[in-house]
C-alpha cells in the first residue's frame, strides 16, 4: 500500500457537494481506502483569475493502484462528475490532482509527481499541511510545513469548513 495525497477543487455550482461526491467515489473504491481528510478552503483562482472561487482540500488515501492506474481512476472520477479538465487553470466541478505518490519521484508525460507547482500553491500547501505537515517533499527534501513558510504565493485561502473529524493516522 502506498500513502497518496490528492488535491480537490471544485468552483461550478455547488462546489463542496462536488467534492463531497468525488469523496465518495474515492471511497467506494476497492483499492483505495482514505485516511485523512483536510477541511475545505475558499480560495481564489490560480493562473486564470476571471472565475468563480475554489473550493479545495486535500485527502490522504493508502492504495494498491500504481500511479498510472491512480490518475486514470482520478479522471474517470473527474468525467463522471462533469469536471473533464476543458481549459487549462479554467472553471470545472471537480479537479483532482495526484499531489504525492509515496517518496516517488514521477515524470512522465502525462503525469508529473510531486506535483509540479505543488510549491507554489497556498491552495495546495495549507490543507496539505493540516494532514501532512512533516510529510519530506521528494526531490525538495523539505517538509511540507518548511515548504509552506517559503512558498511566496499571496492569494487567498480562507477557512470555508473545518474538517468533522481528526484522521485516521497521520504520517
Amino acid at each position: 500500500m502506498k500513502h497518496v495525497f490528492l488535491g480537490l477543487g471544485s468552483n461550478v455550482g455547488d462546489r463542496e457537494a462536488y467534492l463531497n461526491e468525488a469523496l465518495s467515489f474515492l471511497g467506494d473504491h476497492k483499492h483505495i481506502r482514505i485516511n485523512c481528510v483536510s477541511s475545505i478552503y475558499e480560495t481564489e483562482p490560480w493562473g486564470k483569475a476571471d472565475q468563480s472561487p475554489f473550493l479545495n482540500q486535500v485527502v490522504e488515501i493508502e492504495t494498491q493502484c500504481d500511479p498510472q492506474k491512480l490518475i486514470l481512476t482520478c479522471q474517470k472520477i473527474e468525467k463522471d462528475l462533469g469536471g473533464a479538465k476543458r481549459e487549462r487553470w479554467g472553471p470545472r466541478r471537480i479537479d483532482i490532482d495526484l499531489l504525492l505518490y509515496g517518496d516517488q519521484i514521477i515524470d512522465e508525460e502525462n503525469l508529473q509527481v510531486p506535483h509540479l507547482r505543488l510549491s507554489e500553491r497556498l491552495f495546495v500547501l495549507i490543507p496539505l499541511c493540516e494532514v501532512a505537515s512533516g510529510v519530506t517533499i521528494p526531490g525538495l527534501d523539505l517538509t511540507v510545513r518548511n515548504v509552506l513558510e517559503k512558498c511566496l504565493d499571496r492569494g487567498s485561502v480562507k477557512l470555508y469548513k473545518k474538517a468533522e473529524s481528526s484522521c485516521l493516522r497521520r504520517i
